[in-house]
């Protein structure tokens, strides 16, 4: 009987260490899966645009469910749940962004090729003016303390200042090398990427002059820029590195592994998750624990060349336009896009 009891005792210890092992196996296995897909974020769906050309930015827009797509020459607009079409902005040759001022009810849109903002109405989508500008205005974006539209303006090495109640350059800074993106703390200071120098700009939004430059070497080719004003933490997308800085002073916080190619970073304040868009077909997942821990969640699956993000801060939605490619041919930097393709892809959970 002892000898059973023994046995039995044995069998037991050894079963449910099989057990333990085969859960803890069960777990990583999840794990994995969750970090590659975090938590089941993936393309919900994909809104297919005819028109021709390159594209760069799209937005969220603050008003209706419209989403805001850069495309060639005109802005296209859709439904943001149903990617229907409800409205272009024609002739805005080269465009790049788009930037809203919600207490005059207008639009505005970056046209690099022509040097110009386009103005128009957010209810109609009637334009409303044309203001010139820097030489090739890339990213454009509202500043809410000083409530002017602000234009990067990349050839122009300069930052464009617009009145939006009068539809008026009313002033220009000079940063010292390329401005590819900014982003305001909304209580008086504005951060620029330099994409040639390697480095953040620091500029006094009263008084629009340049108070540091803040070097982020050795991390190369700063594009995308998004902030958390909570915690004073600016994200930087660089050269397969997301570069984590204190916006109080410019120190270095954390430098994080991304995916290749980024150009857009964004930073959702209710889930503390920074997203990079990376044109080798992925978006980065970051968490920010507190303002001096992060750390990557997963890489989930996008498609190639889907390398600028919307972020719908309401829905928690994103958005990231790109194409279809042909095969890339022998001396070709970037594989030609394959015609009448454009499509933004959704991700949701």
């Amino acid at each position: 009987m002892e000898g059973r009891k023994t046995w039995f005792l044995i069998y037991k210890k050894n079963t449910m260490k099989k057990i333990t092992l085969a859960l803890l196996s069960v777990s990583i296995s999840l794990s994995a899966v969750y970090a590659q897909n975090y938590a089941g974020l993936h393309i919900s769906n994909t809104f297919h645009i005819a028109s021709t050309g390159g594209w760069d930015y799209l937005a969220v827009g603050p008003v209706h469910d419209w989403l805001y797509v850069s495309h060639g020459t005109q802005v296209n607009i859709l439904n943001k749940k149903t990617g229907d079409s409800v409205g272009v902005i024609e002739n805005t040759t080269g465009v790049h962004g788009i930037a809203f001022d919600e207490a005059t009810k207008k639009g505005f849109t970056s046209n690099g090729r022509i040097n110009t903002v386009t103005v128009f109405d957010m209810n109609t989508n009637k334009v409303l003016a044309q203001i010139p500008v820097g030489q090739n205005p890339d990213a454009i974006f509202y500043e809410p303390f000083s409530k002017k539209i602000i234009t990067c303006n990349g050839r122009g090495k300069n930052l464009s200042i617009i009145d939006p109640v009068k539809n008026l350059l009313i002033d220009s800074i000079d940063v010292g090398g390329k401005p590819e993106t900014a982003v305001s703390n909304g209580k008086g200071k504005l951060y620029v990427n330099i994409e040639d120098k390697n480095e953040i700009v620091e500029i006094d939004a009263q008084n629009f002059k340049v108070l540091n430059h803040w070097s982020i070497a050795p991390a190369e080719g700063p594009t995308g820029l998004a902030i958390d004003i909570r915690t004073n933490r600016l994200f930087a997308g660089c050269d397969k590195l997301l570069v984590v800085l204190d916006a109080n002073n410019g120190k270095v916080i954390a430098k994080l592994p991304i995916g290749d190619g980024c150009d857009g970073v964004a930073f959702d304040p209710a889930t503390k998750n920074i997203y990079t868009a990376n044109g080798e077909g992925t978006l980065t997942v970051i968490q920010e624990d507190n303002a001096d821990k992060f750390s990557v969640t997963g890489n989930v699956e996008t498609k190639k060349g889907a390398r600028t993000i919307a972020l719908d801060n309401a829905t928690h939605m994103i958005y990231l336009p790109t194409a279809e490619f042909e095969p890339l041919e022998a001396g070709q930097r970037r594989p030609k896009m394959k015609p009448g393709s454009f499509q933004v892809l959704m991700l949701g959970k």
